[in-house]
């Protein structure tokens, strides 16, 4: 971390929970010194993460949450974490859509990013569940008035979850009868051992269904989920095509990859073919 007084407070958040999370904990000094801010604006700031169950403050610092396989933080929680990771993934990730192709977008803020960098791809059929990915292009839709090759957007019915998606059996039925091309997945969590998975039970089925209409999954995720396990498991590494990640992706979940999917995306480097 660089210092700089004129990071917005939800960079420096970001910031300092991957900074948590990557060392297992932090000081308020060092803090102070790597953000070159006050010890104040650090105690707020660690004051606002602990409000919303993202880190534990101890005496002069922080300390990681242990999260239960059930812990399913809301959209505003996560829509302020891996900022700069998100935007990069969501490039890298737009750069696969083909005008005029049929595509879904699950739930999740790496997705709603994505939304952001598709609104102009011509003649696109985007299928989602989520309220926030649907909202992105009807509110760029109804900015720039009508105009050919806008997208057209299909949002499911089903249950809210705290990320904003829908799910349950009203969504399943949807999703079912339709077919699409590229399926862009965000997840809770992603390992060699539990494949994807969600602490949302109704989610993960939603999510399998997702899976089974699309001809290709891209999974969009930043690094800080590779490692973490939800209640449910929704689908295996082998059933996913790319993984679109960013460059805080280490050297050995890289090679655990490579070992079950066909190609790895790491935004801003090479393209990598797992097949070579």
């Amino acid at each position: 971390m660089s210092e700089n007084q004129n990071l917005l407070a939800e960079q420096r958040r970001a910031l300092i929970l991957d900074e948590v999370r990557r060392r297992g904990g932090v000081r308020v000094n060092e803090l102070t010194r790597k953000l070159g801010v006050s010890d104040m604006t650090v105690r707020r700031d660690l004051d606002a993460l602990a409000r919303q169950g993202m880190l534990e403050k101890v005496h002069g610092g922080a300390v990681p949450v242990v999260e239960a396989s059930t812990h399913e933080p809301g959209f505003e929680a996560k829509s302020g974490l891996e900022l700069t990771a998100k935007e990069d993934i969501a490039r890298a990730a737009a750069e696969l859509v083909v005008p005029g192709s049929a595509i879904a977008l699950s739930g999740g803020t790496t997705t709603y990013a994505l939304a952001h960098r598709l609104v102009d791809v011509p003649d696109l059929t985007v299928v989602t569940n989520s309220v926030r990915v649907a909202d992105v292009f009807h509110v760029a839709q109804r900015a720039a008035g009508p105009r050919q090759g806008a997208a057209t957007v299909v949002l499911t019915g089903g249950v809210r979850t705290p990320s904003d998606s829908l799910v349950g059996p009203v969504a399943d039925r949807a999703i079912a009868a339709l077919h699409f091309d590229v399926l862009f997945l965000g997840v809770h969590g992603i390992s060699a051992e539990a494949g994807l998975s969600t602490p949302n039970l109704a989610e993960a089925e939603t999510n399998r269904r997702l899976v089974q209409s699309a001809r290709r999954v891209v999974v969009v995720a930043d690094h800080t989920k590779w490692g973490v396990v939800g209640l449910s498991s929704f689908a295996e590494l082998e059933q996913v095509d790319t993984l679109v990640t960013d460059s805080g992706l280490p050297d050995e979940a890289r090679a655990e990859v490579s070992e079950h999917l066909r190609r790895l995306v790491v935004a801003g480097e090479p393209d990598r073919d797992t097949d070579t």
